[in-house]
């Protein structure tokens, strides 16, 4: 939507968003102050109280022995777990929840609180035998737990992306990095943060951010009565052509308005998890560790790959060789797709799949460059579709991707990376993509972050290289586990590349 320069230029009491800004699901209703707020705090609490004696519970009941002092230490269990559970900051209120957060920060909770409690029979007047239940107590609620965090995280996730809660939001800035962060709010509703308009003295024209779709609705100085009109809870505070030190008067409008302030930091796309907090005096300093790809920790990633690759492929023989079947029995041709691709460091190699089409007529079957739009991925059907019926099957549950684990195995890619792209667009991409060749720094993967989150087949090419770079830049071993357990839910998703 183009700016309205009347709109604009209007005072900013009469800049109350359009109709179309400020939907019926963004209003603070009972149930989103509840799920905001502390009744569902208090809930959280509760549920894992209940869990918590749930467990302790089916451990004393399975054990008609038990002593006084066994049942006591057991029970100590329960608020030693909720407290660490409290220390851990599982009851504060995230800006991004995902499904499985959180699962670590609980089993790390139940052990430290077992620990305590056995500490305490070791140090206080009970027998030191007494910890007998604890560790029974502490697999139970381990489990419990896990799951109930994992359900909770859940409703949460699924209240903000059906809009139940949506914090209306103010982006201060509205430049390109202004528009990148209503971009990103709007597309991914699960964060609870919906735009309502932008604060900027002096805003780029429409025409230079053609992605800025929200209102302009005043400068940063009318923070406090922008957030009144429109009901805004959280201010983002992005790039603008002020200086800092009004910025800076704009988070202390903010901090006694008791207004939610997330800030775009500068130099954003160096910065990841490996950043250190260093103070000299009062001024705090971010030291930068970029990923160094020829590290001892990738070693052993690499390494990693080929054990579960050719486990894998051992644990799926059968799976494998009943396709292979299927598909030379399916239509003419070879079983194995071979395609070239680029991979770490610029090098060709061949990525591998099971054939999942006809064979292309010899005249029709010259490679030639599919026209794509500008921010758009390759993948999916390129002309026509030659697909057998076992090929789309294959593609929609993935299973014609399984061949790429001999990629791994020889070297070739790794379980999780960006995903290999072919010659001939690699060339115009690193054109048309700020970035793109980043990419090249690490290994191919079968599987990725930018997956795991719905960019497969025709997708937005900027968002993509904007999530694998994200993932190289803040990589280590337990982000590719979690992306490969994600992965199992991705697969079923009925997507193509």
């Amino acid at each position: 939507m183009a700016l309205d320069q009347s709109y604009a230029l209007a005072p900013v009491e009469e800049r109350t968003a359009p109709a179309h800004f400020l939907p019926a699901r963004v209003q603070r209703n009972r149930l989103e102050r509840f799920l905001q707020g502390r009744p569902w705090t208090a809930l959280r609490v509760g549920f894992d109280a209940l869990l918590m004696a749930i467990a302790v519970g089916v451990t004393v009941v399975r054990a008609p022995n038990a002593t006084a002092d066994e049942i006591w230490l057991a029970a100590l269990l329960a608020p030693l777990t909720i407290g660490m559970l409290a220390l851990g900051g599982l009851y504060k209120h995230d800006f991004q929840v995902k499904v499985v957060d959180g699962v670590g920060r609980v089993i790390s909770a139940t052990t430290l609180a077992a620990a305590a409690a056995i500490t305490s029979a070791a140090a206080g007047t009970t027998q030191l035998e007494s910890h007998a239940l604890v560790p029974h107590a502490w697999a139970a609620a381990s489990v419990l737990l896990v799951a109930g965090r994992v359900f909770t995280n859940w409703i949460d996730r699924r209240a903000r992306a059906a809009g139940v809660v949506a914090t209306p939001t103010l982006i201060v800035g509205a430049g390109q990095i202004g528009a990148l962060v209503e971009r990103r709010l709007v597309g991914e509703p699960e964060l609870g943060l919906h735009p309502v308009g932008y604060l900027d003295a002096d805003p780029p024209s429409a025409d230079d951010i053609p992605l800025r779709t929200a209102p302009v609705l005043g400068g940063p100085e009318d923070v406090g009565r922008v957030a009144e009109l429109t009901g805004a809870k959280h201010v983002v505070i992005g790039f603008t052509r002020d200086p800092d030190s009004q910025l800076f008067d704009v988070m202390r409008d903010c901090e006694e308005r008791k207004l939610h302030v997330s800030v775009v930091p500068r130099f954003f796309e160096f910065v990841n998890v490996h950043h250190e907090l260093e103070h000299i005096g009062g001024l705090p300093l971010f030291s930068h560790e970029s990923t160094d790809p020829k590290s001892n920790t990738f070693a052993v990633k690499h390494a990693f790959d080929r054990v579960v690759a050719g486990l894998m492929l051992l644990l799926l023989l059968p799976v494998l060789l009943i396709t292979a079947a299927a598909v030379k029995l399916s239509s003419p041709g070879p079983v194995l797709f071979r395609q070239r691709r680029i991979g770490r460091d610029g090098r060709h190699f061949e990525l591998l799949k099971f054939r999942s089409m006809r064979m292309a007529d010899p005249v029709a079957a010259e490679d030639t460059l599919t026209l794509l739009p500008t921010d758009m991925a390759p993948g999916g059907v390129e002309g026509m579709d030659r697909r057998t019926r076992l090929g789309a099957f294959m593609r929609r549950h993935s299973i014609d991707e399984l061949p790429q684990l001999i990629n791994v195995l020889r070297g070739d890619m790794s379980l999780v990376g960006p995903r290999p792209e072919r010659p001939e667009f690699v060339e115009i991409f690193e054109q048309r993509v700020r970035r793109y060749d980043d990419r090249h720094r690490v290994k191919s993967g079968i599987t990725g972050w930018a997956q795991i989150n719905g960019l497969r087949g025709r997708s937005s090419l900027s968002d993509r290289v904007e999530l694998d770079n994200h993932y190289i830049s803040n990589w280590s071993l337990s982000l590719d586990l979690k992306i490969l357990f994600l992965t199992l839910g991705a697969v079923l998703m009925r997507s193509e590349e």
